[in-house]
């Protein structure tokens, strides 16, 4: 069974366009702005990506809860915003569940899920998992994008790689929730043998007392210890590409005109890149 929270109110709506005439004044060589500056650019609320926790289920119902683990998991789908903490979370969808049916069956039936549609003109970072969409901004694929793929001297090469390397800095905030979570909860590692129901409510709750110590602890150990760049993130992302992408139905004019924004972006990115 299938439950979610809509944890905090997003953003209000804004009717500002997007890279108009103002942003010059965004693109600065500022480096301690930087994070600032490239979120205001992308015009983007959060990041949203899904990761697995443990599930215990009754021996003769665990093949659909056997996913990427060898043991039974959940597939949770969460948002976050920029100051680490969840937005929504969509908890009790089996393990072997489609990430981006997941994210589609969430943002289609926003009655029964209440997710947190993002305002006009306003983005969620993606991965490549989803479709790049209005609203939803994903990265290239064919092109590097991990930020472990760019350490050392290996730096981004061209308008589509400074654009993964900036979407992927962008979204590892998520990544750094759900380390948080996992190490503050060990109980999302090892679920003890409640029904499902009780199971996906500790997953909300963890996450709304993750959002408690966030907002009302300083200084807490594990975000300082999971926001170092040097720490390995665990990685719940697609094996290999391998899942089938569930395609949305959107017009095929939307799909071009959110991928022209992401050209015209990526561009706006690689100028600034050499410029400096």
């Amino acid at each position: 069974m299938a439950m979610s929270l809509d944890i905090e109110e997003l953003l209000s709506d804004s009717d500002e366009e997007l890279l108009s005439d103002s942003d010059e004044e965004l693109l600065s060589d500022s480096d301690k702005e930087d994070f600032q500056q490239l979120m205001t650019i992308y015009n983007c609320i959060g990041a949203i990506d899904g990761t697995h926790v443990s599930a215990r289920v009754p021996q003769d119902q665990q093949i659909p809860y056997r996913g990427k683990k060898v043991e039974p998991t959940m597939n949770v789908m969460c948002a976050c915003s920029f100051d680490m903490k969840f937005t929504f979370v969509m908890a009790g969808w089996e393990g072997t569940a489609n990430d981006s049916r997941i994210f589609w069956e969430t943002i289609t039936n926003i009655e029964q899920t209440k997710f947190p549609m993002p305002p006009v003109r306003k983005y969620y970072l993606i991965d490549s998992g989803y479709t790049n969409m209005p609203g939803f901004l994903s990265p290239y694929r064919g092109e590097r994008y991990h930020l472990r793929d760019y350490r050392g001297t290996m730096r981004p090469q061209g308008p589509e790689e400074i654009f993964n390397y900036t979407h992927s800095s962008l979204r590892n905030v998520i990544e750094i929730c759900f380390g948080v979570l996992k190490a503050r909860f060990p109980i999302l590692r090892d679920m003890p043998p409640y029904d499902l129901k009780r199971q996906t409510y500790i997953v909300l709750s963890c996450s709304v007392v993750h959002n408690f110590i966030k907002m009302c602890k300083d200084g807490d150990p594990l975000f300082t210890h999971y926001a170092d760049e040097n720490v390995e993130l665990e990685d719940d992302g697609l094996a290999n590409g391998s899942e089938e992408l569930v395609t949305p139905s959107v017009s095929q004019s939307e799909l071009r005109r959110m991928a022209e924004f992401r050209d015209r972006l990526a561009k706006r990115l690689w100028e600034r890149q050499i410029s400096q």
